[in-house]
């Protein structure tokens, strides 16, 4: 008879805060069909089964950016034929988020490229974040670096959600990044925190880590003092120009929804979002992260400067699995006559 392993997570709902790496290894190397039913015995604890958030996210700043993340096609410093621009007109934004609202968006993104946003900057969006709320969405915005007076700022002008995201492990961090620290980045998730906003705060993989540094970020961020409200797992996609594809390596299928379902077991009452790298993914391998524990989606078709699946094949595999969503308000062609 199946018992659980050494590492239980959230028996009477407890979350923990004190996750070893044998406990997240012992975890990961279940039997398949075992770490599956575990996993999805805690969301079914936690969520609804049949339910998967919808978030839309918008570049209002892209390029330029002074930071030298090795996958990233806005830094300044690699050449990705990526322009940098302005940010974006309040009018502009807005309209646009009305539009991710109507194609059945529930949160909206707003994401600048920058190191840390100058306060003059921040005024303009302040003013975005009011008025995206006002549409009845819910908000989110990733800026960089946040100082605590920042922080306060965003979240009295109706900011949800704060974005800043750790990339992987303490071990693997170096690697890939030099002109910012994980202790910056652990700090403004400080700063976010103490302001009374929601974190999101997640990863990428594929980067040439191994699955020991893709379970040190999830132990990273279960062991926070609290864990991130949302989980963005992001799937490494190739970039031109970008250090990372020397390294890159996407991660086996199984592999990745062993990851979502050990992200799962250890922040039980966090939204796991499956984020950059969907259009790789097949239907099949969607409905398995669904399975282990993954419940939300970004909608639309570009996620800043890459490629997204379309909303229409969204509707219809969710339609097809029994999941609601937002896009039920939304009936288009392909979702009322799935193939």
């Amino acid at each position: 008879m199946f018992s659980a392993p050494v590492g239980q997570a959230d028996s009477a709902n407890h979350l923990r805060h004190d996750w070893q790496r044998d406990q997240a290894q012992t975890l990961y190397d279940l039997p398949f069909a075992d770490l599956i039913f575990q996993a999805q015995s805690v969301h079914r604890r936690n969520f609804d089964p049949n339910h998967v958030e919808t978030a839309s996210l918008l570049s209002i700043k892209t390029g330029g950016c002074a930071e030298d993340c090795g996958y990233c096609s806005q830094s300044a410093k690699y050449d990705t034929d990526v322009k940098a621009t302005k940010l974006m007109d309040r009018e502009a934004v807005v309209a646009t988020a009305q539009r991710a609202k109507e194609a059945g968006a529930s949160r909206f993104c707003m994401a600048a490229a920058w190191r840390n946003p100058k306060d003059k900057d921040l005024d303009r969006v302040c003013e975005m974040v009011s008025a995206v709320k006002d549409l009845g969405l819910e908000t989110c915005a990733t800026l960089g670096m946040l100082t605590g007076e920042q922080a306060q700022r965003l979240q009295d002008a109706g900011l949800d959600f704060y974005n800043h995201n750790v990339d992987t492990s303490r071990e693997f961090y170096g690697k890939i990044i030099s002109t910012r620290t994980m202790e910056d980045r652990i700090e403004t998730l400080a700063h976010a925190r103490h302001a009374g906003l929601k974190v999101c705060c997640g990863g990428i993989v594929g980067m040439g880590e191994q699955v020991e540094d893709r379970l040190g970020m999830l132990m990273l961020l279960a062991n926070l003092p609290h864990h991130p409200e949302s989980v963005p797992i992001n799937m490494w996609q190739e970039v031109k120009g970008v250090p990372v594809n020397d390294t890159a390596e996407r991660p086996d299928p199984i592999a990745l929804v062993r990851m979502i379902a050990v992200a799962r077991i250890m922040m039980p009452k966090s939204v796991v979002r499956l984020s950059a790298g969907r259009q790789y993914m097949t239907d099949e391998l969607q409905a398995l992260c669904f399975i282990a524990g993954a419940n939300s989606i970004f909608i639309g078709d570009v996620l800043l400067t890459t490629k997204n699946p379309q909303i229409d094949r969204d509707a219809v595999l969710l339609d097809s699995l029994g999941i609601t969503s937002a896009l039920d308000n939304v009936k288009t062609p392909a979702a009322a006559n799935p193939a």
